[in-house]
């Protein structure tokens, strides 16, 4: 079935990735399984760093802004 026929698509929901959440909280984090289990999934997020910030990226306009402001000197490494 396809979406131009008139029909939905609906692809299968993946897997939940048991295996590297039970390496995290049992190996990296090291957590008893009495308490790993005992987490609540936005306790886990909040343990394994799913909360951090993110860094800040630099868009094209305010890099040309910044070029403008601090143009290149000659006279540097190669002249």
């Amino acid at each position: 079935m396809n979406a131009a026929a008139g029909k939905a698509t609906l692809s299968e929901p993946s897997a939940f990735p048991w295996e590297m959440v039970m390496h995290v909280g049992l190996c990296v984090l090291r957590l008893d399984p009495k308490h790993f289990w005992a987490l609540t999934p936005r306790e886990f997020a909040a343990m394994s760093g799913a909360f951090r910030p993110t860094a800040v990226q630099i868009g094209r306009d305010d890099l040309n802004a910044l070029m403008a402001l601090y143009p290149d000197q000659s006279g540097g490494l190669d002249g």
